[in-house]
């Protein structure tokens, strides 16, 4: 597969990108917490498996995080470009990123047996290399089970004009 990320894409754009997929899992358990009366609750296991996921975020534990992500998971970036899991994984190594606190808003949770779309909007905001960016985003992450254990396989960024 072609990606515009193979055409020599900025590695600091496609980190930032990265981050905002992965982090923003951290929102969504905090969200689902706080969301409105009727909003779908997370089977436990599930629940577990995005908690997982953010605490290894927060950490940059590559190797949990390559449990936790599919071996054909494909982030699509808010620029269109594509990564796949070893391009997604890679971007956590890159030194001197700083995330601002960030609250994801308008959760969706939408889950069947096997599979689950959760999102929102989120306000990012971080500083690399002494810059500081901000974006706002809508995201969506899907999640698979596969034998017994919940999986990362998709996750859609779609930058939010302002």
């Amino acid at each position: 597969m072609h990606s515009r990320v193979d055409d020599g894409a900025d590695l600091t754009r496609r980190t930032l990108l990265a981050m905002a997929a992965a982090l923003t899992a951290v929102g969504m358990t905090a969200a689902a917490e706080s969301a409105p009366a009727g909003a779908a609750e997370l089977p436990a296991d599930l629940a577990k498996a995005v908690s997982d996921y953010d605490q290894a975020t927060v950490r940059n534990d590559v190797a949990a995080l390559g449990d936790l992500v599919a071996e054909d998971y494909m982030l699509v970036n808010s620029d269109s470009t594509l990564q796949n899991k070893q391009e997604y994984l890679a971007d956590f190594t890159v030194p001197g990123f700083r995330l601002d606190p960030y609250v994801l808003e308008q959760p969706v949770f939408k889950v069947w047996e096997n599979t689950a779309l959760l999102g929102g909007l989120l306000h990012l905001s971080w500083t690399l290399d002494g810059r500081h960016e901000r974006r706002l985003l809508r995201i969506a992450h899907v999640w698979a089970r596969d034998e017994g254990h919940w999986r990362m396989t998709y996750t859609q960024l779609t930058r939010v004009p302002q």
